[in-house]
């Protein structure tokens, strides 16, 4: 890695820092849309954690994580971070539908966009929102499936997925039941998004509700079936650029 690369990953590490750590009022919210399915003692796997916020989030909430992160110096970060901290496992992998490897396309100045997909790459080309991102930089990183974490660490009561175009590869990887997930969309990947459902409704998800940008706030009052998601997710202008849709195996019951 040449000196200018190693300068682009740290100012993108730092602009991420920045982003999802500096506002006290985006921790609160993100802790009241945890809380609905999140419990002191609970295990969750934040998959494609990033620079770790929502780690911060599930370890307010008194939650065990198994914290998944295949970018190097994300990985680093996250260490850095909570490598103190029994109750986080860090996992320096992908997560896909079989162990193995992946070419992962980083974005060393925007790496919350870093995907191992390179159909996402593609549709980001030119689209609105999308404008100057560049992965200029290919590291081959491990792959792991969600049964393996669960024989290694135990069952889930939440798994966040946030793995830019990936979501669906992840999701089959996964065939043990849990009660509730999370999977980031895009509205430049929508039929992915419709995938992510179809995966979700196979694995037995009956309810579903979403999540618009970084709102941390749930779109519907009410939780809507799987047709009622779809139409939603397909009735949303390109504008909406993403989001994450929840779903659960059945209603809410944790007050």
């Amino acid at each position: 890695m040449t000196l200018l690369d190693k300068w682009r990953t740290l100012r993108g590490v730092v602009r991420s820092l920045r982003i999802y750590y500096g506002r006290g009022a985006r921790r609160g919210d993100m802790d009241s849309l945890y809380r609905q399915f999140v419990r002191a003692n609970d295990l969750v796997f934040d998959v494609g954690a990033h620079v770790g916020d929502r780690i911060a989030s599930f370890r307010r909430l008194g939650a065990r994580v198994v914290a998944v992160e295949p970018q190097p110096a994300l990985a680093r970060t996250l260490k850095l971070i909570y490598g103190r901290d029994r109750a986080v496992a860090l996992e320096p992998v992908a997560v896909g539908r079989s162990a193995g490897s992946v070419d992962l396309k980083v974005n060393p100045t925007n790496p919350t966009v870093s995907s191992a997909s390179d159909a996402f790459i593609k549709a980001a080309d030119g689209a609105p929102g999308w404008e100057g991102q560049q992965w200029s930089k290919t590291v081959r990183v491990p792959v792991t499936t969600l049964d393996a974490l669960i024989d290694r660490y135990g069952s889930p009561s939440f798994i966040k997925l946030d793995v830019e175009g990936f979501e669906v590869e992840a999701l089959a990887g996964l065939t043990r039941p849990v009660p509730a997930l999370s999977f980031e969309f895009t509205t430049i990947q929508r039929e992915l998004a419709l995938a992510g459902v179809e995966r979700c409704v196979a694995l037995g998800f009956r309810l579903y509700n979403a999540a618009l940008g970084e709102s941390q706030r749930l779109a519907h009052a009410e939780w809507q079936d799987a047709r009622g998601i779809a139409n939603w997710l397909a009735a949303l202008p390109m504008t909406a650029n993403s989001g994450d849709i929840y779903a659960l195996r059945s209603g809410l019951t944790r007050d």
